[in-house]
């Protein structure tokens, strides 16, 4: 599956980098993918976060199904 939260964040689990269906957040202009632990930059002005909090404010607020709400949890 391939959930684009945004332009430039796709949560997926067909990326190279996933394993045992595990999402990665992939950045799209880029093609870097990080895991819930790895810290990362949302924007280049921005302090350093982990993976996880990073995937919880880039979907925060917007409408999910369930199943996209479950594979967000996946990760």
């Amino acid at each position: 599956m391939n959930l684009h939260l945004t332009p430039k964040w796709t949560l997926s689990n067909e990326h190279p980098s996933s394993s045992y269906g595990k999402p990665v957040l992939v950045n799209e202009d880029t093609g870097e993918a990080y895991g819930p632990g790895d810290l990362m930059k949302l924007n280049p002005s921005g302090g350093y976060v982990p993976g996880y909090l990073a995937v919880r404010k880039i979907a925060e607020g917007r409408p999910f199904t369930e199943d996209e709400i479950a594979f967000i949890d996946k990760f």
